[in-house]
Parts: C-alpha cells; sequence; structure tokens
C-alpha cells in the first residue's frame, strides 16, 4: 500500500522519468515556457525551481551541481544568466501554471508551463493594477477625489469660456451692429432737441 506517498511516478521507470524531467527543464529554461500534461508540468515544478534558487549563487559548485541534472550546457549557462538577474529579488515561485483545457486524443488536462519573470503582458497588467488607488469602506478618499475632480472641470470650463477669441469677420459684424444703432440714436436725438426750441417759441409768444 502507498498510504501518504504524494510522489507520482508519472507510469515510468526511474531512469526514463529522470531524463524526461531534465529535458523539460531544459526546454523550459531555454523556451521561458512549454506546453504539457498538469501532472507533469507539477512534477516538472518540483524538479526546476530549485536549480532555480541554485542559480542565485554563481559558483562553480552551482553550475557543476545544475549540470548534473540539466546535462546542457546551453541551459546551464542560460540558468546563470538572464534568468538569475530577473530572479534575483523573488524569494521562490518561479514557474506559473496555467491550464489549457482538454487533450482531444486521451482527453489529458494539458497547461502551460512558463516562467513568472518573462511573460511581458502579466508584468504589464499587474503594473497597471498597482498603479490605481484602493478604496476604503468609510468612503472618505472617494468624495475627495470626486471633489477635486468637480473643481478641476469647473477651472477648466472657466479657462475655455475665457479662452474663446472672435474671428475676423465676427468682429466685422460686431462693428457693423454698433455703427447701425449709432445712426438709429442720432436721428432720433434731433427731434427732442426741436420740440425743445419750438416749445421755447411758443413761450415767448405768449408773453
Amino acid at each position: 500500500m502507498r498510504h501518504g506517498k504524494k510522489f507520482n511516478h508519472l507510469g515510468r521507470t526511474a531512469s526514463h522519468r529522470k531524463a524526461m524531467l531534465s529535458n523539460m527543464a531544459s526546454s523550459l529554461i531555454l523556451h521561458k515556457r512549454i506546453n504539457t500534461t498538469v501532472a507533469k508540468a507539477k512534477a516538472l515544478r518540483k524538479y526546476v525551481e530549485p536549480l532555480i534558487t541554485r542559480a542565485k549563487s554563481d559558483t562553480t559548485h552551482s553550475r557543476r551541481m545544475a549540470f548534473s541534472y540539466l546535462q546542457d550546457k546551453e541551459s546551464v549557462t542560460e540558468l546563470f544568466g538572464p534568468i538569475a538577474e530577473k530572479i534575483a529579488a523573488r524569494p521562490g515561485g518561479y514557474t506559473r501554471i496555467i491550464k489549457t483545457g482538454a487533450r482531444l486524443g486521451d482527453n489529458a488536462e494539458m497547461c502551460m508551463v512558463e516562467l513568472v519573470d518573462f511573460n511581458e503582458l502579466l508584468l504589464q497588467e499587474s503594473g497597471t493594477a498597482k498603479s490605481k488607488t484602493r478604496r476604503s469602506r468609510r468612503g472618505g478618499k472617494k468624495q475627495e477625489t470626486v471633489k477635486e475632480e468637480a473643481s478641476t472641470k469647473a477651472e477648466s470650463n472657466v479657462e475655455d469660456a475665457t479662452i474663446v477669441e472672435e474671428t475676423p469677420a465676427e468682429q466685422a459684424k460686431v462693428e457693423e451692429v454698433a455703427e447701425d444703432q449709432a445712426t438709429d440714436e442720432t436721428p432720433a436725438e434731433e427731434p427732442k432737441a426741436n420740440d425743445a426750441s419750438e416749445d421755447s417759441k411758443e413761450t415767448k409768444k405768449g408773453e
């Protein structure tokens, strides 16, 4: 009985399983992501993450130990080069498993295994999410932000109203209207003066 034994043999002998995990780890290091079954991905994660942690200390002993697992010089140089630089500040959790559905032939559960620090799309999304402000239950900050937005909108409207300039055609129309008003006002004032002179003549005659 195998009670409490969590090690997955993957239906292979020890030598076959070791060779398979070594090749998968080398492919993951070189290509940064591979497609495989979920069972193999979980076994690969236990196999490759200690090697990535070992890459943080670039010593001859660490390189030889990594080579004993990977058996590939190119993957070892890649592991101790760009990958070690990217994961220097990460305290574990170097890989991500993303499930991609079932395989058509045997309905096996498939997934994509990738190195976390080499997925640029998710890194950009996480950067934009971090830039957003945190919400509070009381809503005090939210009200302040709403007031600030309203004040900025009012200021922008005032500036837009003051910035509006008249075109030359509009200025000419305004001048014409002013001239017309001036011409209309002058004849209206002349009859008043005539009426005053006539009143004065009538008073003289009455005397």
